[in-house]
């Protein structure tokens, strides 16, 4: 198991035994498995992130601390609400599959609609466009999809 998934499972672990929700230090959890702090913020900001459920808050400083919650919601509404107040003004092609696939993942999207919302996030349906320009139109785009799905 490479450094990555090894810290990974061991945030998973503790999100488990502390019922949903796991603080941590930084630098403790860096000694505690021999690798430098900065794989942890690698591991965090790739892996416990809200398009795969993750809540981050963290605070810097000697008393610092990194808290990982995993998000429950009590409706299918909740689920897509959270995605949609994720996305914010501008979204990349990997980051909007990512949530198009955890909602039909989670059976909240119909894998019809996540096929078509998946062909619609696409960075060759935005020809002409800047990336930035690309980003923020599909951004745009998703969320107006996913509210539609709201019952």
């Amino acid at each position: 198991m490479n450094i990555s998934n090894h810290i990974a499972q061991l945030i998973l672990d503790m999100i488990e035994q502390d019922g949903g929700s796991a603080e941590m230090k930084r630098n403790d959890l860096a000694q505690m498995i021999g690798c430098v702090p900065s794989q942890i913020n690698y591991v965090i900001s790739s892996r416990f992130t809200p398009e795969h459920g993750y809540i981050v808050e963290s605070r810097r400083g000697g008393g610092g601390y990194i808290r990982i919650t995993r998000a429950n919601f009590s409706s299918p509404n909740a689920v897509v609400m959270h995605a949609v107040n994720a996305i914010g003004d501008a979204i990349d092609e990997k980051s909007a599959k990512a949530h198009v696939v955890n909602l039909a993942n989670g059976s909240i999207l119909p894998v019809e609609s996540a096929k078509i919302m998946l062909a619609a996030m696409a960075d060759s349906c935005y020809h002409g466009l800047t990336p930035q320009q690309r980003n923020e139109v599909r951004a745009a785009l998703l969320k107006q999809m996913l509210m539609q799905t709201l019952k």
